[in-house]
């Protein structure tokens, strides 16, 4: 969903449950999503954004400065690195005690590598049961280029650094790659398809390609 609001567009997810009133969440990479009970109407979601559009708009803006100036990655028990959307301190991630910078690099790729392969395995018996389709083999490796990958021979390859993202944008590539297994191009019956599972994907999608740069060692 998406508003106006000033020469600006705010967009955000919502998501409706059993709660009381509406909550807005803006996670450390300018995700936002908007919390509303059950019955909520699109119309109400609307206004109680543009409602707190200055104060999102401030926040969005502090997340845009932020990424602008590069940061050399701190190696220490401080050091901030994004898991699951959420910035955390390098000891909460890994063990710190007594190792060196390398030791230190080494073991947080790990560390990304086993999470990344344990949510997907998770997340994609969801999906693959909803779509009727299974995959060969699933594989994490090292990409620059690309986030997931489908083979001919129905392989699947899912991007490490993927395990930085947040579970909804980790949920978009798995359906993407999912849907692979049947419409190998990106032709509307795929789209079509991956919108089945997954309507908002294009926010999924537009999330990647402005925050991707930022999930990174």
């Amino acid at each position: 969903m998406k508003i106006e609001f000033g020469q600006h567009i705010i967009e955000f997810h919502a998501e409706y449950g059993p709660r009381k009133k509406i909550s807005i969440h803006i996670n450390p990479t300018g995700l936002i999503t908007v919390k509303a009970p059950n019955d909520t109407s699109d119309d109400v979601v609307m206004s109680a954004v543009k409602q707190h559009g200055n104060k999102i708009m401030e926040q969005l803006h502090a997340i845009e400065k932020a990424r602008e100036t590069p940061k050399t990655r701190e190696y220490e028990d401080q050091g901030k690195f994004l898991h699951l959307g959420k910035y955390h301190s390098l000891h909460e991630l890994i063990e710190t005690k007594d190792r060196n910078e390398d030791e230190l690099k080494r073991d947080l790729k790990k560390f990304y590598f086993s999470s990344c392969k344990k949510i997907v395995e998770e997340r994609i018996k969801i999906y693959q049961k909803q779509l009727k389709v299974k995959p060969r083999t699933i594989e994490v490796v090292e990409s620059r280029k690309q986030w997931g990958s489908c083979s001919s021979d129905k392989q699947l390859t899912f991007n490490y650094r993927l395990a930085m993202a947040p579970i909804e944008v980790i949920d978009y590539v798995i359906i993407h790659e999912l849907c692979h297994l049947t419409h190998m191009n990106h032709d509307r019956s795929f789209w079509r398809r991956v919108g089945s599972v997954m309507p908002d994907y294009k926010v999924k999608e537009e999330f990647l390609a402005r925050y991707g740069q930022a999930m990174t060692l």
